[in-house]
């Protein structure tokens, strides 16, 4: 297979993925309409992921704070990437255990009505799992963007969506997007905007 030839399948195998999140509209929402509701409370955002995801949850959470689109100026909405500060994930990871790298921050500052953001391709780590779980203790709801077959992640978030591939690239690419995609929803609901 030429490299032309390798790119075209591996542009067909996302599109492919892509086409099948339109399955998600009713969901997304539901998903919308929640963190609207948490931002007109003067609740917060919290969002979480490891490796890639750690990224992607703190692209997400600078858009959310800083603005997804330039012409669009307005307020910073309340959300904070639980893996962006490097002090605490190493203190707590070397004192408590790996595990508790989130729900150790979610524990100190989060609070009833806040919203919890996962994104996980498998569902199963440990430290995504211990923070989805606080939420009955803080009762925060949680919104967990899933891959493979969601995991035990599916069974314990209030909501979630689960991108239907086995390939984690085509995963975390689809949860971009799909934070794009609600995080210009919200925008649009919370600041009156037209686009």
């Amino acid at each position: 297979m030429s490299k032309i030839e390798t790119l075209d399948f591996e542009i067909n195998n996302l599109v492919k993925v892509l086409n099948k999140l339109k399955i998600f509209q009713k969901d997304l929402e539901k998903i919308i309409n929640i963190l609207v509701d948490c931002i007109n409370n003067k609740k917060k955002i919290f969002i979480c992921g490891n490796g890639g995801s750690a990224a992607e949850s703190e692209h997400l959470s600078a858009e959310f704070i800083v603005r997804l689109k330039p012409l669009n100026n307005r307020k910073p909405l309340p959300i904070f990437s639980l893996s962006q500060n490097s002090s605490v994930l190493t203190a707590c990871g070397n004192d408590y255990g790996f595990k508790y790298i989130f729900s150790r921050t979610l524990d100190a500052i989060g609070s009833r009505g806040d919203v919890l953001i996962s994104l996980s391709t498998s569902g199963n780590s440990k430290n995504i799992l211990s923070a989805i779980n606080l939420e009955k203790k803080k009762k925060i709801k949680t919104i967990s963007f899933l891959g493979f077959n969601g995991g035990k992640a599916k069974n314990v978030s209030d909501f979630f969506l689960i991108v239907e591939s086995a390939n984690v690239a085509i995963i975390q690419e689809c949860h971009l997007f799909l934070g794009h995609y609600v995080l210009s929803e919200v925008e649009k609901k919370i600041f009156n905007l037209k686009n």
